[in-house]
């Protein structure tokens, strides 16, 4: 029987946090989950302890945001136990019936240790492809058979614990974006691959709309201080570091550049 330590982190969305553990408790499997709570004021906290008292709670910073919520997690879970697989999950993200029994069974047709997959998930509303595997051309849509990736989104992602021993946990100077593609890059330099799941094996609204720091009507200060916020998903100085390390210093330099160029003259850009 393989263990298995689910890691979550959340802030103040508690129905978004209570459908996926909801969703992920009807697995039929047996996990541990580990469940990072950075400074939620909504009650998540209190709720998730009366309706699901078995989910380890991990009280964070409040400043810590996806990445450094998921680091907590991966190490407190580290610490606790040697699991045999570690699965990243968004607490965005709402999980079919035996999602978890497909993301195995990718594993184990792949025949090898150092292995991750990938969940493919889906938007409730469109239907498409959410969040998955990233392959030379893009996301990748689900075509019935595991595809391999180069990287992949962070929402729901099986990690055996041969992958954990070579490449680590998440790196913690990344606060909120990218920290997720930036591991599958790393995974990949030790040897790993990545395969998306042959379908999709879950829900998550994709935001299509443009961070607030790319829009001409938002003030100038504004912009700025939108774009080296976490939450602005292009902040200036992690994302430098995720592309100086997988894709050279001239790529690092030219998109550190025409981000403040778009800042400062969003017209530029349709």
């Amino acid at each position: 029987m393989n263990t298995i330590a689910v890691l979550m982190t959340c802030f103040n969305r508690k129905d978004k946090t209570l459908k996926s553990l909801e969703c992920l408790f009807r697995q039929n499997t047996d996990i541990d989950v580990y469940l990072v709570d950075d400074g939620c004021t909504d009650g998540t906290h209190e709720a998730v302890a009366l309706q699901f008292p078995q989910v380890n709670i991990i009280q964070g910073t409040g400043n810590l945001f996806w990445n450094r919520g998921m680091h907590l997690a991966w190490t407190t879970a580290a610490k606790t136990k040697d699991y045999d697989f570690y699965l990243w999950l968004n607490d965005d993200t709402s999980l079919y019936e035996n999602a978890i029994k497909e993301l195995f069974s990718v594993f184990h047709a792949a025949g090898e240790s150092d292995v991750i997959v990938c969940g493919s998930l889906q938007s409730p509303t469109t239907k498409a492809v959410s969040y998955g595997g990233f392959g030379k051309n893009g996301l990748l849509a689900p075509d019935g058979t595991p595809q391999e990736c180069l990287t992949m989104n962070g929402n729901c992602v099986l990690i055996p614990r041969s992958v954990y021993q070579k490449t680590g946990n998440l790196d913690a100077c990344f606060r909120h974006a990218v920290g997720d593609l930036d591991y599958g890059y790393r995974a990949k330099k030790t040897g790993a691959k990545i395969y998306t799941t042959p379908d999709f094996v879950g829900t998550c609204e994709h935001n299509p709309t443009l961070p607030k720091w790319c829009l001409k009507e938002t003030p100038l200060l504004k912009r700025i201080k939108i774009l080296y916020s976490p939450l602005g998903y292009a902040e200036p100085v992690p994302f430098f570091i995720y592309e100086k390390r997988h894709f050279g210093l001239f790529v690092a330099m030219k998109h550190f550049i025409t981000i403040h160029i778009r800042l400062i003259f969003p017209r530029l850009w349709k």
